[in-house]
């Protein structure tokens, strides 16, 4: 039994006459007669009383109807929501982010804009470093990720660059460079500070940066302190431990305690933010939510102009 029998057999039940059934399925009658034959024979029983007016149900095909309304009624709905899937309108996504990612309001953004529009898509949220992020892609535990600057690039992995940012320097709100905040920071006037970075595992892009153009300046700076996530930088630093590098989405935080001051724009020290997934499975929702960031960042950096 296939279920175009049982849609054959729905169809003479429906229309109670073999040939409007053929009409209605645009098949020839004689073939339809035998499809409804070879079916009662496999079943052992007549499914239909014939009649010069037509077809009448037995038992045995009211028990049928039922049966086959039912299955081909939760056939059709499996068809919808592949189909929606499919079209990226329906599935279940993992999605990693950053603390610094996620202090964008780029972020939070674009995942309100998705449950908004696609409310079939769900959405399961995780907040990691930039390491354990791509790696859980790759790995297939996440879908997608929001970081900062990528820390690896495993083979099949997708980085898109979607927004550029500012890099601030934040400073202890009693230190001395906390003053004229309106002027840019030479790199000279970092000689012999304290800085707070994140540590090399978790995201190296930001503070390798800075310490590279220091090395090439000859500037002398001391690495305080190291720590795993971009927010628990600031937290030291609201606390005097030393200096730290943060993108500009971050300036809110401490705002009592911290004081963010732009760089010299020579040093061109930028924070970007950056959406990572596997590059040839990116196609039902993922794909919904990659093209959804885009134009979301299309739009974010036309406002910024």
């Amino acid at each position: 039994m296939e279920l175009r029998h049982l849609r054959y057999f729905l169809a003479v039940a429906e229309c109670g006459h073999i040939t409007r059934a053929a009409e209605r399925l645009g098949i020839q009658q004689p073939p339809l007669s035998q499809q409804i034959l070879a079916l009662e024979n496999e079943l052992g029983s007549a499914l239909f009383r014939r009649h010069p007016k037509g077809v009448d149900l037995t038992d045995l095909g009211h028990a049928l109807r039922a049966e086959a309304e039912r299955l081909l009624g939760d056939f059709a709905a499996m068809q919808q929501r592949i189909e929606a899937f499919a079209r990226g309108e329906r599935g279940h996504l993992r999605i990693g982010f950053t603390s610094s990612a996620a202090a964008h309001a780029f972020t939070p953004e674009v995942l309100r804009t998705c449950r908004k529009s696609h409310p079939d898509i769900l959405l399961s949220v995780s907040e990691n470093n930039a390491a354990e992020i791509t790696e859980a892609v790759a790995a297939q535990r996440l879908h997608c990720g929001f970081l900062r600057v990528p820390v690896a690039h495993p083979e099949g992995l997708a980085f898109e660059p979607l927004l550029q940012e500012e890099a601030l320097l934040a400073i202890p709100v009693d230190h001395r460079l906390a003053h004229n905040s309106a002027q840019p920071v030479m790199l000279e006037e970092l000689d012999g500070e304290k800085l707070v970075l994140v540590r090399r595992p978790g995201a190296p892009g930001l503070y390798a940066n800075l310490l590279a153009l220091c090395a090439q300046r000859h500037v002398h700076v001391e690495v305080a302190a190291e720590v795993e996530r971009m927010m628990t930088n600031v937290n030291l630093v609201a606390a005097g431990v030393g200096l730290s590098i943060v993108p500009a989405s971050i300036k809110g935080s401490h705002r009592h305690a911290v004081v963010y001051r732009s760089l010299d724009p020579s040093l061109d020290l930028w924070a970007p933010l950056t959406l990572v997934y596997r590059a040839h499975d990116c196609d039902g929702p993922l794909g919904t939510v990659i093209a959804l960031a885009k134009k979301l960042a299309k739009r974010h950096a036309s406002k910024s102009r």
